[in-house]
C-alpha cells in the first residue's frame, strides 16, 4: 500500500539501494553518496511526517503494514501466553488477551488485532469486534485483577462490529459494561492507541490511568467518512471532515485528553517495526513505574477523575 506522499522517499530508497547492488557488485566504494543520500531520506521523511494532514494522519493510521497488535506482541513481550473466550459464546479473533511479560514484569496484555494479511482479516473481522470480544477482554482485565497484575491495552480499531447478529448478542451492552467496569478495577491500567481508534469500539478498552497514542495515531468518535455522510450526505468531504474532528494524536494533547505521545521512527511505523516497539515499549515500562506506587484507591480515584474532567458542561435548575 503505496500513499502518494511517500513517493519522494520510495524514489530515494530506490536511489539507495541500486548505489548499494553496484558497489556490492562492482566492488567500487560508494559510502559517500550512499550516505547524503540517506541523510536526504531522513530530511525528507522528517518534512513530509512533520507537516502531515489529519487525512495524511488517517491514511497513515489505517496502513496495510502498519504493526499490529500480533507484531507488537512478539516484539515486546519476552513471554506470552494467550488465553480465549467469553464463557458464554466463543472466542472473538478481533481481541488478543493474555498474560505476558514486559520487561521482566507480568502484565494482561489486551488488543485490538485487525490481522496482517487477507486471511488474518478475514479471520479477525478488520479488527471489528463482536460482544464476545469485549466480554473476552473484561474477564481477562478482572482476572489480571484477581492476580494483582497490571493491565496494558492495545487499541488498533475502525469500530465495534455494527452488524445485526453483533446487536442481538447485546453489543451496547458489552461496551458499556467494560467502560463501567475497568473505571473500578484495583490495578494500573495503560491504554495505548497504535493505529485507528475508532468510536465505542476503542473507547471500550479505552479507560486506563493513561491514555497514550503514537505519533501517527488517530482517535475520534466516528470516522472521517461517516461525519462526511452524515453531515454532507456524501463521503467526499472527509478531508474537511478530518480535520474538523480533531482525531490526530497532537490535537488530543492539546485538548488534554492524551497523557503521552509516543514518538515514531523515522519516517513512521510502517517503515520500522522494531523501532516502532522499541519507543512503545520504553513508555509502556516509565507508564507503568509511575502508576506501580499507587493504591488501588488512588488508581480508581484518579482514573474517574481523568475522564470526568474531559470537556465541560452547565447545570441548570428546572
Amino acid at each position: 500500500m503505496a500513499l502518494e506522499f511517500e513517493d519522494p522517499l520510495r524514489e530515494l530508497e530506490k536511489k539507495i539501494a541500486e548505489l548499494d547492488s553496484f558497489q556490492t557488485n562492482k566492488g567500487y566504494d560508494l559510502q559517500e553518496p550512499i550516505s547524503r543520500l540517506r541523510e536526504q531520506l531522513r530530511r525528507t521523511a522528517r518534512e513530509i511526517f512533520g507537516n502531515l494532514t489529519p487525512w495524511q494522519k488517517v491514511q497513515v493510521a489505517r496502513h496495510l503494514n502498519r504493526p499490529t497488535t500480533a507484531d507488537y506482541l512478539g516484539r515486546i513481550c519476552t513471554e506470552f501466553v494467550e488465553l480465549h473466550g467469553d464463557h458464554a459464546f466463543r472466542d472473538d479473533h478481533a481481541l488478543i488477551c493474555g498474560f505476558g511479560r514486559l520487561d521482566g514484569r507480568p502484565v494482561m496484555m489486551v488488543g485490538q488485532q485487525r490481522g496482517r494479511n487477507t486471511r488474518e482479516r478475514l479471520t479477525c473481522n478488520w479488527g471489528m469486534a463482536h460482544p464476545e470480544g469485549y466480554r473476552k477482554a473484561l474477564l481477562k482485565m478482572k482476572l489480571a485483577e484477581r492476580f494483582r497484575t497490571p493491565i496494558v491495552a492495545l487499541i488498533d480499531t475502525a469500530g465495534a462490529y455494527p452488524g445485526i447478529e453483533a446487536e442481538e448478542r447485546g453489543q451496547p451492552h458489552a461496551i458499556s459494561a467494560s467502560l463501567l467496569e475497568m473505571l473500578k478495577i484495583r490495578v494500573p491500567i495503560v491504554s495505548v492507541v497504535i493505529g485507528e481508534g475508532g468510536s465505542g469500539g476503542a473507547l471500550a478498552i479505552a479507560a486506563g490511568n493513561r491514555l497514550c497514542m503514537l505519533e501517527h495515531s488517530t482517535f475520534s468518535v466516528i470516522s472521517p467518512e461517516g461525519c462526511s455522510s452524515i453531515l454532507f450526505r456524501t463521503a467526499e468531504k472527509r478531508v474537511q471532515s478530518a480535520e474538523a474532528l480533531k482525531l490526530t494524536a497532537q490535537d488530543l494533547d492539546r485538548l488534554g485528553i492524551v497523557d503521552e505521545v509516543i514518538p515514531e521512527p523515522l519516517p513512521a511505523a510502517h517503515w520500522d517495526h522494531d523501532g516502532a516497539a522499541k519507543n512503545l515499549k520504553e513508555s509502556l515500562i516509565r507508564n507503568l513505574d509511575q502508576l506501580a506506587s499507587q493504591s488501588p484507591e488512588d488508581l480508581i480515584a484518579a482514573r474517574r477523575k481523568k475522564y470526568r474532567d474531559i470537556g465541560f458542561y452547565t447545570e441548570q435548575s428546572a
